[in-house]
């Protein structure tokens, strides 16, 4: 439930509860004002019938009766033992309110006609009624609207703390709320905040870049003087981990180019099933390509080479064989049969500098952080599961394609070359 309709159903329910109740109090409220009204008049009449009765009158003179047989059992049996009293009891198609008291001949009883003050509560009623639907529909329209008021208002500033997580960093929630408010408060704080993170991760952007940039000139010179090396194990080592600085300090750089968002895609129409293949001859890694439905598309060949061959290399590093490489329209699928990715990972997404793998020094967490880069750079979406069946499954989906690249056979399966 939304908070508009929290709100709503909050504010109705309140002010059904509190017109019902004040209308029950009112509605009891004149119903005991009428009965003793119609009790007073009822043992007013009774003296006055008594009085004339002693004094040898006809008590139906005066509007009495002596052993009224329609008077109320209980109201006689009370009067013949020597006590007065009154009780409204119906009356065929009404209500009467009855006196009766004892006298020498048997009980003296007078009747006072209920209907009107019937009548007259039922008209009350009806009023009540009236009022609290007027009441309630008053207030649950003024309530709607001031919680449409704060819902609208909430949704600006969701709305633009979501433009700020998808990278717009310039958009100030407190500029498209209006008021003095608590929201209006709470959309200044997310500003400070959005602020003071934006600050921080450029900070962050610009001194990986700063450092990258600083390693490359003296790391130059380190590959140069590793090839003048003698051959031998040790001059093996030193040029592997020279290597490894290398790649480190490209990825890096490429890191740091993708979080500026400087980044532009260079699109062409290609076979999907070439493209992949084409990857995985690339990366030289021994993976399983099947083709369900091969299709054109739109694409930058350059950057699906470094987002597939990541996620390659990624597999086998950290999972098992066989790697399975699944191409279905415009869906890539990429699968091992290892432990699968971490509950960090699935949470969270890739992270640089964590590979969450239980041996150390083994990658350095920027693979799948540059293959998430390239994806929203070329218009695309990468998921990252567990499949049901064990292994780790990354998911790939392309833009829409534009025409099917094959009219042949739709499943081709064997090792890549």
């Amino acid at each position: 439930m939304t908070l508009r309709r929290q709100i709503a159903t909050a504010v109705a329910a309140i002010s059904v509860l509190v017109a019902v109740a004040v209308g029950l109090l009112v509605h009891r409220a004149m119903i005991r004002q009428h009965v003793d009204q119609a009790r007073t008049a009822s043992l007013t009449a009774l003296d006055s019938a008594s009085a004339a009765y002693s004094r040898g009158e006809e008590p139906a003179r005066t509007g009495g009766g002596v052993n009224d047989p329609a008077l109320p059992g209980r109201l006689r049996t009370l009067a013949a033992s020597g006590h007065r009293g009154s009780l409204l009891a119906a009356d065929g198609p009404g209500e009467s309110m009855w006196a009766a008291g004892p006298v020498r001949d048997g009980v003296l009883s007078v009747r006072v006609d209920f209907t009107q003050d019937r009548r007259a509560i039922a008209d009350l009623d009806r009023i009540i009624l009236i009022t609290v639907v007027a009441a309630v529909f008053t207030t649950v329209l003024a309530g709607v609207l001031v919680a449409d008021r704060i819902s609208r208002r909430l949704r600006t500033a969701a709305t633009a703390a979501r433009s700020i997580a998808a990278g717009g960093t310039d958009t100030g929630i407190g500029e498209l709320v209006d008021g003095k408010d608590e929201v209006a408060d709470l959309a200044a704080a997310v500003d400070l905040m959005s602020r003071t993170l934006h600050r921080r991760l450029a900070d962050e952007q610009r001194f990986t870049a700063d450092v990258a940039h600083e390693l490359r000139t003296p790391l130059t010179g380190l590959v140069t003087a590793a090839e003048l090396l003698p051959p031998g194990r040790p001059t093996e080592l030193v040029r592997n981990r020279v290597q490894a600085l290398r790649g480190l300090v490209e990825d890096l750089l490429e890191v740091s180019r993708l979080d500026a968002d400087v980044e532009s895609p260079d699109l062409s129409a290609v076979p999907l099933e070439r493209a992949v293949r084409r990857t995985v001859a690339l990366t030289g890694l021994d993976v399983t390509v099947e083709v369900a439905d091969d299709r054109e598309v739109r694409t930058d060949l350059r950057r699906l080479d470094r987002i597939l061959g990541n996620l390659l290399v990624n597999a086998h590093r950290h999972g098992a064989a066989p790697v399975l490489l699944r191409v279905d329209g415009h869906r890539i699928t990429v699968r091992d049969h290892g432990p699968g990715y971490p509950g960090d990972l699935l949470d969270h997404g890739p992270q640089r500098f964590r590979t969450n793998a239980p041996e150390r020094g083994r990658g350095h967490g920027l693979g799948l952080t540059i293959a998430t880069g390239h994806t929203r750079v070329i218009g695309a979406t990468l998921a990252f599961a567990n499949h049901p069946a064990g292994g780790a499954l990354a998911t790939l989906t392309l833009p829409a394609h534009t025409r099917d690249a094959q009219d042949g056979p739709d499943t081709q399966e064997g090792p890549a070359r």
